[in-house]
C-alpha cells in the first residue's frame, strides 16, 4: 500500500508540472532588472525561440509557485504602451493579445527599479489600467537603501488601486519567497481598482470601442486610448475607424502632439504619487560612488570605453585561439582514431572528412561566442553597455549607425558568426540590420592564414622606416575591410534602409556587480541558441562541401596510385621511402579534386574567373572556400599536391612556380593583389549566411549580402588585376 501511495504521488507531481494554468507576463522598463527576476524565478525551466515573423526573441519558463504551475514570458524592455521599436511592439502587442502563438496574459508580474521610480510609475499606471491581475517587484531595493530612498510600500499599493508590491534584490534572492508566494495567488487575486489619469480620454475610448463592438470589432477600450494617442501603435483597426476617430482626436488633443499632451497628464499623477510614497533621506556618499561620478565625465568615460574595447577585443582574438587550436586538434584526433580502424573508402571519408569535420566546424566557433557574450553579459549586467552605446553614439550615426553597433563591430575581427548574434542589442531593425551587413566586412580569423599565405610568398621583406611592408600590407587589408563595412551602412542607411531616425531613449543605470547565477543562464542560452540555429546550417554545408571534393572517385588514379606506391617500395626505403609515399599520395588526391564536382566547377568557371588572372585551381579553392573561406590554404594544398598539412612556406613555393599552359605565372602581383581584395569584401562563409538568416529571419538579406559583397570583391579584383596588368 505504501508503494503504491507513492507511485500515486508521483504521478500527480508529474502532471502538476507539465501543464500550467496561467501565464503571467513580466513587464518593465529596460535595465530594470526584468530577466534577473525571470531567471532567479524560472530558473534553467525556460526556452528561447522568436516571435513569428520578427527576430525578437520569446523567452518563456516554467516553475510552480505556491502549488500552482505558471508559465512566465519574459517581454521585451519598454518604457510606455507606446512602442518605439519591434521589441517595445512586441511587449505591447503581448499584452494585448495580438501575437500569433503567444496566450494573452492572463495576469502581469511589473518589474520596476526602486531607483527609479519616477522613470517606471509611467508605466505602472498604464499597466495598472489594463485591468488584469497584478502583483509589482520593486528591484534594487539594496542600492535604494544605500541611496538613502525611503518608499513607503503601503501607501504605493493604496495609490496603484491596491496592486501588492513586494521589494527584491535579485543578486541575493532578497523578497524572492514572498514574491513567489504571491504569485501563487496572483489568478485569483481581484484586478486594481485605479481612476482614470484623464477621465475625458477613457470616456472617449469606451465610446468608440462600445460602438466596434456592434460592429463585430471587439477592442479593449485602453487599446482604443493607444489609438487615439499614438495611431501608429497598433493595427488592431482598419484604416476606416483611424479615420472616425480624427475628430475626437482634435478635441482632446488641439494642435498638440497628443503624446506631449498625455505624457502632462501622467507626470501629474506621477509628481503626486512620487511625493505621497517615497522621501530622499540622507544619502552617504561612498567612494565608489564618487568613483561612478568621476568615470561619468566625458575624457574617463572615454579613456575607460577604450579599455574596455581592447580587453574584449583582445579576449575574442587571443583568448579563443588556443581553445579553437584544441578542439581543431581534438576534431583532428578523433578523426584519426576513426580513420584507423575503418577500411579506406567512402564511408570512412564521409565520417572523418564530413561528419567529425563539420561537427569540428561548429564548435569551433564556441570559445569565440562564450568570450564574447560573456563580455556582453557582464557589461550589461553592470550597466556598462548603456554607457559606452550613449558615449559613441554621436560617432557611429555619422557613418549610419548607432552607438550600440560598436560592439558587434569590434568582435567581427575574431568571427562574424558570433558578432551578428551580438547584433540583438540594438533596439532598432534598421540599424542592427545595417550593422549585420558591415560586419562581414570586418577581417575575420579566417581570412588571416589566406592572407599570411599570400602575403609571405608575395611581398618582399622590406623595411619602410620603421614600419615592415609586410605588416603594411596586413594593415591595409584591415583598413579596406573596415571601409567596406562602413560604406555598406551609409550605402543602406540611404537607400534601402532609409528611414526616419529611432528616437535614442537611453537610462544609464548605476554600475551594479552582476549576478553569477544571471550570467551563467544567459550565457547558457545563447550556447543553446547558436548550437539549435547556426550548427545544424554550418554541418550541413560541410557535408555537402566534403561530398563534392569527394565524387566522384577515379578507379584510374586509384591505381596509378598503388603502381607508383609499389615501384617506390621496391628502390627506396627509411626517410626518402616516407617522403615518396606521402608525395605520391598527395598527387593522387590532387588529381582525385581535379577530377572532382568541385574540380570541375572550377574548370567550368575559370572563364568567369580568368580576367581576374584567376586559373582553374584557384576558381576551384575559391568555389571550395565560400562555405568555409578558412579551407582554401587547405584546398590549395591538396590542389598543388602539396597535403592540407602543408606549411606556408612549402605551399607558397608551389603557387609561386604555378603557370598557365603557355608557360605565364598565374601568381603575379596584380593577382595577388586582386586575390587579397577579394577575399577582403567578399562574403565566404556559410556559417555567417546562416546566421544572418537566422536573425533577420529572412533569405533576402543574407541572399543580398552574398550577391552584394561577390560583386563587390569581384569588381575590386578586376579593377586592380586589369589596371596592374596593362
Amino acid at each position: 500500500m505504501a508503494a503504491r501511495a507513492e507511485t500515486v504521488v508521483k504521478v500527480e507531481t508529474l502532471t502538476v508540472h507539465r501543464r500550467a494554468t496561467g501565464t503571467i507576463a513580466v513587464v518593465g522598463n529596460p535595465n530594470a532588472g526584468k530577466s534577473s527576476v525571470f531567471n532567479r524565478l524560472t530558473g534553467l525551466r525556460q526556452r528561447t525561440a522568436n516571435y513569428p515573423g520578427v527576430t525578437v526573441e520569446r523567452h518563456l519558463g516554467r516553475s510552480v509557485f505556491g502549488g500552482t504551475t505558471l508559465d512566465l514570458i519574459d517581454l521585451p524592455g519598454t518604457y510606455s504602451l507606446s512602442p518605439n521599436s519591434t521589441d517595445e511592439r512586441i511587449a505591447v502587442d503581448v499584452l494585448f493579445g495580438r501575437v500569433a502563438g503567444t496566450p494573452r496574459p492572463d495576469a502581469i508580474l511589473a518589474v520596476i527599479d526602486s531607483t527609479r521610480l519616477y522613470q517606471g510609475l509611467y508605466l505602472l499606471q498604464q499597466l495598472v489600467e489594463l485591468g488584469r491581475p497584478m502583483i509589482v517587484a520593486l528591484t534594487m531595493a539594496d542600492a535604494a537603501q544605500r541611496e538613502g530612498l525611503k518608499i513607503d510600500y503601503p501607501a504605493l499599493e493604496e495609490l496603484l488601486g491596491g496592486v501588492r508590491v513586494y521589494p527584491v534584490v535579485a543578486t541575493t534572492g532578497r523578497g524572492f519567497a514572498e514574491l513567489r508566494d504571491a504569485l501563487g495567488r496572483v489568478l485569483t487575486t481581484e484586478p486594481p481598482q485605479l481612476r482614470p489619469h484623464w477621465p475625458e480620454l477613457r470616456q472617449t475610448a469606451e465610446s468608440f470601442a462600445e460602438k466596434w463592438r456592434t460592429e463585430g470589432v471587439s477592442v479593449d477600450p485602453v487599446e482604443v486610448e493607444r489609438l487615439l494617442v499614438d495611431p501608429k501603435a497598433t493595427t488592431v483597426v482598419d484604416a476606416r475607424r483611424l479615420v472616425e476617430l480624427e475628430p475626437a482626436r482634435r478635441a482632446l488633443f488641439g494642435a498638440e502632439p497628443p503624446l506631449a499632451v498625455e505624457a502632462r497628464h501622467r507626470y501629474r499623477w506621477v509628481n503626486e504619487t512620487l511625493a505621497k510614497v517615497e522621501s530622499p533621506g540622507s544619502r552617504i556618499v561612498s567612494r565608489g560612488a564618487a568613483l561612478v561620478d568621476w568615470l561619468n565625465r566625458p575624457w574617463p568615460a572615454t579613456i575607460m570605453f577604450v579599455l574596455a574595447m581592447a580587453i574584449v577585443f583582445q579576449a575574442v582574438f587571443v583568448a579563443a585561439t588556443p581553445i579553437a587550436k584544441l578542439i581543431n586538434a581534438g576534431a583532428s584526433g578523433v578523426g584519426s582514431w576513426v580513420q584507423t580502424g575503418l577500411p579506406p573508402g567512402p564511408l570512412a571519408s564521409f565520417i572523418v572528412d564530413g561528419a567529425i569535420a563539420g561537427v569540428g566546424s561548429v564548435i569551433v566557433f564556441l570559445p569565440q561566442i562564450l568570450i564574447l557574450f560573456l563580455f556582453i553579459i557582464l557589461m550589461e549586467d553592470t550597466g556598462y553597455l548603456a554607457r559606452a552605446a550613449f558615449l559613441v553614439d554621436r560617432a557611429m550615426r555619422s557613418v549610419g549607425l548607432s552607438g550600440q553597433s560598436v560592439i558587434p563591430l569590434l568582435s567581427s575581427f575574431a568571427c562574424a558568426v558570433p558578432s551578428i548574434m551580438a547584433t540583438r542589442v540594438i533596439p532598432n531593425r534598421r540599424d542592427r540590420i545595417a550593422t549585420i551587413l558591415a560586419a562581414p566586412f570586418m577581417t575575420c580569423s579566417a581570412r588571416l592564414p589566406v592572407y599570411a599565405l599570400l602575403i609571405a610568398a608575395f611581398v618582399p621583406v622590406r623595411m619602410i622606416g620603421f614600419v615592415n611592408l609586410q605588416g603594411l600590407v596586413l594593415f591595409g587589408l584591415y583598413v579596406v575591410g573596415i571601409l567596406g563595412g562602413v560604406g555598406t551602412a551609409l550605402l543602406l542607411r540611404y537607400s534601402f534602409l532609409r528611414g526616419e531616425k529611432p528616437t535614442f531613449i537611453l537610462a544609464l543605470p548605476e554600475f551594479r556587480v552582476p549576478n553569477v547565477r544571471t550570467v551563467g543562464m544567459k550565457l547558457l542560452d545563447r550556447i543553446r541558441v547558436f548550437l539549435r540555429r547556426a550548427g545544424t546550417v554550418i554541418l550541413s554545408v560541410a557535408v555537402v562541401a566534403w561530398a563534392l571534393v569527394y565524387f566522384p572517385r577515379s578507379p584510374e588514379v586509384d591505381a596509378t596510385k598503388l603502381e607508383a606506391r609499389a615501384a617506390a617500395q621496391v628502390i627506396l626505403s627509411g626517410d626518402a621511402l616516407d617522403k615518396r609515399l606521402a608525395a605520391i599520395d598527395h598527387e593522387a588526391a590532387a588529381e582525385h579534386l581535379a577530377r572532382s564536382w568541385l574540380g570541375r566547377a572550377g574548370q567550368v568557371v575559370e572563364p568567369v574567373f580568368a580576367p581576374l588572372g584567376w586559373d582553374w585551381r584557384v576558381s576551384a579553392a575559391v568555389i571550395a572556400g565560400f562555405p568555409a573561406r578558412e579551407v582554401v590554404v587547405a584546398v590549395l594544398g591538396t590542389i598543388y599536391a602539396v597535403g592540407d598539412d602543408a606549411d606556408e612556406q612549402s605551399l607558397g613555393e608551389r603557387i609561386q612556380a604555378a603557370t598557365w599552359p603557355d608557360g605565364r605565372p598565374v601568381f603575379t602581383l596584380p593577382m595577388v593583389f586582386g586575390l587579397l581584395l577579394f577575399y577582403a569584401w567578399c562574403l565566404q562563409c556559410a556559417s555567417t549566411l546562416a546566421v544572418i538568416q537566422r536573425e533577420t529571419n529572412s533569405w533576402g538579406w543574407p541572399l543580398f549580402a552574398w550577391s552584394y559583397m561577390t560583386a563587390l570583391g569581384y569588381g575590386g579584383a578586376l579593377l586592380i588585376y586589369q589596371l596592374g596588368s596593362h
